[in-house]
């Protein structure tokens, strides 16, 4: 079955140097088709297929109302202005996560407030975000780490103890079924990225899911310039068929018809991706487990995951090497990590907003030791077999 899927639209997985990177784009036969019908068509952008591909996603979310938007920053910044984060606003931000997940705050003028993770799940620990809760906090972004739901019940039942906002950054986990329930269907706001190297991808792309008729109406308005043509939400309407009104200031997020084609065929194949996935996941778990020296990401059992990264992580009592020299050496056998991520708050330019290192120690802990491995269904087993004995190999040398 792996060798079949292994397509890509005819291109190869390796590159010239035969060399296996973390992450990339499945592209096949049919997402050109998709794409290139849009492109005779009458309409590119602003057409059907933005309509089409919204109620598709929320059928795949569980949610009542979706939002297209031009990728996963926008749908964060959107979600942000829709529940008015503003200056002197507070919001706690997961620490291990794209910068994305706290600029958002930034852009409305707010203050991220990092909360430690779980040194286990790396994802966000609820009990640093109770530390954290103050006057001035008005929401909590989770993010589902490499696939994996965060804590959704506990920070849930936080948020409304405390009558915060709930943001899940959903980036990872398109897909993922948490205690029953589709992730984009527990939050008040669910946001979604679709780059490549994502699940499923649009090129670039994003979307915003709600529970909440009237965040929705906001998302709606804020993804392209607050302008509107329904005469119920204008101050001075016209039934006059050119007119249109700007109701509030938002900004050009919108998505072509093109993109949403390309995500609309992705869609289709969601599924077998997940299927694929957990499938790398598990030969990686038997053989890791076996790996003197290389810790496992915890599973938790109410996350059904679609996963979107596989983390390795170096346990430092018996690997003899620092992260740099074990990615260096897996590299030159062929198999090229990544590193997701740097604590937001390390970066140079939350630094010169005067964030200090040691602000959340697991994070940083874990930051040091671990990195993500090739990771993604267009991968063959005998690729995955070429990854896990690069590893192993690797981490022999090491002990």
């Amino acid at each position: 079955m792996a060798e079949k899927l292994a397509i890509n639209g005819g291109v190869p997985v390796r590159d010239k140097d035969h060399k296996i990177f973390y992450g990339k784009q499945w592209i096949d036969e049919a997402d050109v088709k998709a794409v290139s019908d849009v492109l005779v068509s009458p309409y590119i952008t602003c057409g059907p297929k933005v309509d089409e591909t919204e109620k598709k996603l929320a059928e795949v979310t569980g949610t009542p109302y979706v939002t297209l938007v031009s990728n996963g920053t926008a749908a964060l910044h959107i979600a942000c202005m829709a529940i008015g984060i503003k200056e002197g606003d507070e919001v706690i931000v997961s620490s291990i996560t794209f910068a994305a997940s706290a600029n958002c705050v930034l852009y409305c003028g707010g203050t991220p407030v990092f909360a430690d993770i779980d040194e286990h799940t790396y994802n966000i620990d609820v009990e640093d975000v109770k530390r954290k809760i103050t006057p001035k906090t008005k929401a909590v972004i989770a993010v589902d780490f490499t696939g994996q739901a965060a804590n959704l019940k506990a920070i849930r039942e936080l948020c409304d103890e405390h009558g915060l906002y709930f943001i899940e950054d959903a980036a990872h986990s398109i897909g993922t079924v948490y205690d029953g329930k589709k992730v984009g269907s527990i939050a008040d706001i669910t946001t979604f990225s679709f780059h490549p190297v994502k699940t499923v991808t649009a090129g670039e792309g994003g979307a915003v899911a709600t529970i909440h008729e009237d965040l929705h109406k906001k998302i709606h308005l804020l993804r392209s310039h607050g302008i509107t043509r329904d005469m119920s939400e204008m101050r001075n309407p016209s039934d006059a068929r050119w007119y249109n009104e700007q109701v509030m200031l938002g900004y050009n997020y919108r998505m072509t018809d093109f993109q949403a084609a390309l995500l609309l065929s992705q869609l289709d194949k969601l599924s077998m991706f997940i299927k694929r996935r957990k499938e790398i996941r598990a030969m990686y778990d038997e053989a890791f487990s076996k790996c003197e020296g290389i810790i496992l990401q915890e599973c938790i059992p109410e996350s059904d995951t679609a996963w979107h990264l596989y983390i390795i992580r170096l346990d430092k009592n018996i690997i003899k090497a620092s992260r740099r020299e074990f990615f260096d050496a897996l590299y030159e056998e062929g198999t090229c990590p990544q590193v997701h991520y740097l604590p937001v708050y390390m970066h140079s330019y939350y630094e010169s907003l005067g964030y200090k290192k040691g602000l959340c120690p697991v994070a940083e802990s874990t930051y040091e030791s671990v990195m993500s491995i090739p990771f993604y269904p267009a991968l063959t087993d005998e690729e995955v077999k070429d990854v896990i004995k690069a590893v192993c190999k690797v981490a022999e040398n090491y002990r």
